[in-house]
């Protein structure tokens, strides 16, 4: 079997998807780089700041803060300073980045079905009345259609086992 040429590889592999007319490819270009959906989903758990990010992910923070300036240029983030001197901003989600969270939580059950051999890492429940959120994004208890604002999470039974 004849190796192909690594060079001649990269240069076939482009970066854009700019000759697709598809929702998912210009979707891609917006989140579909390395580390963006994990740095969304800390979003979506609570995390703010730059060390928090980079502590969380492991992730080096020259490519940390190209994907949260991409993030912020894109409208998905907001910069927000909580500190003058020394300046120190953290990372909010805004409406267009809030709307992500049905296409995560997509991934999540996903994930859970086929790729979670111990069971679920995390466990979402609505806030106020404690039912486990469905994949529909429903509460399994009342009823209520949930949106990130209503849910919380606890870590499941993948978290207990990937911790021992």
């Amino acid at each position: 079997m004849i190796e192909p040429d690594r060079g001649s590889l990269c240069e076939v592999l482009h970066r854009t998807y700019d000759d697709q007319v598809c929702s998912i490819a210009r979707t891609l270009e917006v989140v579909g780089e390395r580390w963006t959906i994990l740095i969304l989903r800390d979003a979506f758990l609570g995390v703010r700041r730059f060390d928090d990010f980079q502590r969380s992910l492991g992730v080096s923070r020259g490519i940390l803060a190209s994907r949260l300036d991409r993030l912020c240029e894109e409208g998905i983030l907001e910069r927000r300073r909580y500190r003058e001197s020394p300046e120190r901003f953290e990372y909010r989600l805004t409406e267009k980045g809030r709307d992500l969270w049905p296409v995560l939580m997509s991934l999540v059950n996903w994930g859970d079905t086929y790729e979670a051999e111990h069971g679920p890492p995390k466990l979402f429940f609505h806030r106020e009345c404690g039912g486990e959120l469905t994949d529909r994004l429903t509460c399994a208890k009342c009823g209520e259609d949930l949106t990130v604002r209503d849910v919380e999470w606890r870590p499941g039974p993948g978290a207990k086992r990937a911790a021992a």
